[in-house]
C-alpha cells in the first residue's frame, strides 16, 4: 500500500536508513530535520505517516506531537516516534504527548514496515471518513468521526492463550479501560469469535495444545471475524513463524518480554482501526440507502424502482414468467392535506406503506415513485392474480379507517391500474400502459381497480 512519509530526524546517517528501507517498499518518503520543518511540512504535503525521532534540535520530538495533534490539519496523521531501546520513561511521555505508536533503536526492517503499512491503512480509512463527513452525506456524522479520531473508548478484546502468566500480565496491562476476554482452548476459539464483537484479538503464537497460525486463518476465513485485528505476541527468537502470521494476515506483533507502555499504544491504534473501519462500512451502507429509499414511507424511491423494474423485466423476457406492474395513488389526497393538515398526511402515506407493504411477499418491490402515488412489481403473477392483488389493497385501505389525530379517524381509498408486460416490451411501455389504467380509474370515479387493454 503507498502511502507519503515524513521522517522527522536530524541524523542524516539513520534518517537515510529508513528512507531506503522505506522506499524500498515503494513508500513516497519526505524529510525534515527538525520540528518546525516537520510542522510545516505535515501540514503542507499530504502527509500520511510521521516517523518522528524523540532527540532533535529546537523542539524535541515530544513537543513536535503536542502541536502535530492540537493542529486541525494535522491531528489526524497517525505519529511513529522513535526512542532510546530501553527507554520507558520516553514512550510514557509519548503516549501523553499523543504518539500512536512507538519503535525502538536500532530500528529493525520488520518492526518499521509492519508499523507503517497498519498506520497507513489507518491514515486512508480516516481521510475517507472526513472526507464523507465534509461532503454532508450523513447528518451529524462529523461528530461521530471527531469523536473517534481523537479520542478513546473502551474496547472489547479476545486473548487466545493457554498461559496463565501471558493472561494475568496482558489483562494487567489493560486495566480497567478495555474488556478482555480470555480463550484457553483452542477448540473453542472460533466460535468464541464468531459469537462476540470484538474490537481486536490477541493471539500467543506459543499454544502448546494447537496451531497459532492455523487459528490466525481460520480466522481470516470467518465472515464474522475477517476484518477484526488480529495482533500477535511471540517471542524474539520466533521471526519465522512472526513473518507468517504477518502474511497471513495478522496486523501486528509484540515481542516478549512485554512492555505494558508498547502494548497499549499496539491496542490502541488497532481498535481505532476497526472502528474507523466499522464506521465507514456504516455509513457507506446508510448512503446507499438513502440513495434508494423513500425516506417518509421507508420505501424504495423511484430511482430504486426504475433500477429493479429493468432487471426483472430483463429475468422476465429470459425466462418466460409472467410479470405485472401495479400503480395506485390516493383518492382525494389535497383534500386531506388541506383538511387535516400535511402532517396528517404524511401519517395517511406511512400507514399506506405500511399496509401494501404487509399485503405482498417478499419477492414484490413496492415503491413510492410520487407525492402520494406508489408502484409495485410482481414477479411472476399474470394480469389476473396481479388484479386479485390489487383489489386486496383497495379494500384493505378503504375498509380500515385511518387514525391522524388521538380522536380523529378517516377514510381514505386508492384508486388501482394494473398491467402485465407484453413479450419484447420495455419497462417503460410497461409503466405506461399501467398508468393509463390508473388514469381510467379515476376518470370513472375513483376507488377501484382497473387492467390495461
Amino acid at each position: 500500500m503507498s502511502g507519503r512519509i515524513l521522517v522527522v530526524d536530524d541524523d542524516d546517517l539513520g534518517a537515510a536508513l529508513l528512507e531506503a528501507r522505506l522506499e524500498s517498499e515503494y513508500y513516497d518518503v519526505v524529510r525534515a530535520r527538525s520540528g518546525e520543518e516537520a510542522l510545516a511540512k505535515a501540514a503542507a504535503e499530504g502527509i500520511d505517516v510521521v516517523v518522528l525521532d524523540v532527540v532533535m534540535p529546537g523542539i524535541d520530538g515530544f513537543e513536535t506531537c503536542r502541536r502535530l495533534k492540537a493542529e486541525g490539519r494535522t491531528r489526524s496523521i497517525p505519529v511513529l516516534m522513535v526512542t532510546a531501546l530501553d527507554a520507558r520513561r520516553d514512550r510514557i511521555r509519548g503516549l501523553e504527548s499523543g504518539a500512536d505508536d512507538f519503535l525502538t533503536k536500532p530500528v529493525e526492517h520488520i518492526a518499521l514496515m509492519t508499523r507503517v503499512k497498519s498506520m497507513v491503512r489507518l491514515k486512508h480509512t480516516i481521510d475517507e471518513l472526513e472526507l464523507r463527513a465534509a461532503a454532508g452525506i450523513e447528518m451529524g456524522l462529523d461528530a461521530r468521526i471527531e469523536n473517534l479520531v481523537h479520542g478513546d473508548g473502551p474496547g472489547r478484546i479476545l486473548l487466545v492463550t493457554d498461559r496463565d502468566d501471558a493472561a494475568a500480565e496482558i489483562a494487567a496491562a489493560m486495566g480497567p479501560h478495555h474488556r478482555v476476554d480470555r480463550e484457553a482452548d483452542p477448540a473453542e476459539v472460533l466460535p468464541a469469535a464468531s459469537a462476540g464483537d470484538f474490537d481486536l484479538i490477541i493471539v500467543d503464537l506459543a499454544l502448546a495444545g494447537a496451531d497459532a497460525l492455523r487459528i490466525c486463518s481460520q480466522l481470516r476465513m470467518l465472515a464474522a471475524t475477517r476484518h477484526v485485528p488480529i495482533l500477535l505476541v511471540t517471542d524474539p527468537a520466533d521471526e519465522t513463524r512472526l513473518l507468517r502470521g504477518l502474511d497471513i494476515g495478522a496486523n501486528d506483533y509484540l515481542l516478549r518480554p512485554i512492555d505494558q507502555n508498547e502494548l497499549a499504544a499496539r491496542v490502541r491504534t488497532q481498535i481505532r482501526r476497526k472502528r474507523y473501519a466499522d464506521l465507514l462500512n456504516d455509513t457507506l451502507t446508510r448512503t446507499l440507502a438513502l440513495a434508494t429509499t423513500d425516506p417518509l414511507t421507508s420505501l424504495a424511491n423511484r430511482r430504486s424502482l426504475d433500477r429493479r423494474l429493468a432487471a426483472a423485466v430483463a429475468d422476465s423476457h429470459a425466462r418466460g414468467r409472467p410479470l405485472s406492474l401495479i400503480l395506485f395513488d390516493v383518492d382525494h389526497f389535497k383534500r386531506v392535506n388541506d383538511s387535516y393538515g400535511h402532517a396528517a398526511g404524511d401519517l395517511i402515506l406511512r400507514e399506506i406503506a405500511s399496509r401494501a407493504a404487509e399485503s405482498l411477499r417478499p419477492v414484490d418491490l413496492c415503491a413510492r415513485i410520487g407525492g402520494e402515488e406508489f408502484a409495485i412489481v410482481l414477479p411472476g403473477l399474470d394480469a389476473a392474480a396481479a388484479r386479485a392483488v390489487g383489489e386486496r389493497l383497495r379494500l384493505r385501505m378503504a375498509d380500515q379507517r385511518f387514525r391522524v389525530a388521538s380522536d380523529l379517524a378517516v377514510t381514505v381509498t386508492i384508486s388501482v391500474g394494473i398491467a402485465m408486460l407484453r413479450p419484447g416490451e420495455l419497462p417503460g411501455g410497461l409503466m405506461r400502459r399501467a398508468d393509463e389504467a390508473l388514469y381510467s380509474v379515476k376518470a370513472d370515479g375513483r376507488n377501484s381497480v382497473a387492467a390495461a387493454d
